[in-house]
């Protein structure tokens, strides 16, 4: 279901790790509404997902993507709670004027990367 939603918002599947998937989009508007549709795909069947969104520079390396923005969305879906999407501050500034809607989830610390980061919910799936 997650790949489906994928291919529908032109994500590209980058790698899985037990369940998780790292994907990467050309906008994080798309990223958002892939996350959202999915998340209501698969609480159809009764599950429940969580999704962690940030943007910035990568390292690219054959198929692979790396550095610290990868680092940074994986700990922002690691605060992420069950049937959630959480963006960074970065990505919620992106989507100004896209009309999807955020509620502060407050400051947080994320290991490994510096600073504390202001992180923001969305408030309603966007499908």
């Amino acid at each position: 279901m997650v790949r489906r939603e994928l291919e529908r918002f032109r994500g590209r599947e980058i790698d899985t790790a037990g369940d998780g998937v790292l994907a990467t989009f050309d906008g994080p508007a798309r990223a958002i509404r892939c996350a959202s549709a999915a998340m209501e795909a698969v609480g159809r069947l009764g599950l429940e997902m969580r999704a962690g969104l940030h943007t910035g520079e990568c390292e690219v390396i054959g198929e692979k993507v790396s550095g610290i923005a990868v680092h940074t969305a994986a700990r922002v879906a690691g605060q992420a709670a069950a049937s959630q999407i959480l963006v960074s501050s970065t990505v919620k500034d992106l989507v100004a004027g896209s009309a999807i809607r955020f509620h502060d989830a407050g400051s947080h610390s994320l290991k490994g990367v510096p600073g504390d980061w202001r992180l923001y919910a969305v408030e309603a799936h966007m499908t």
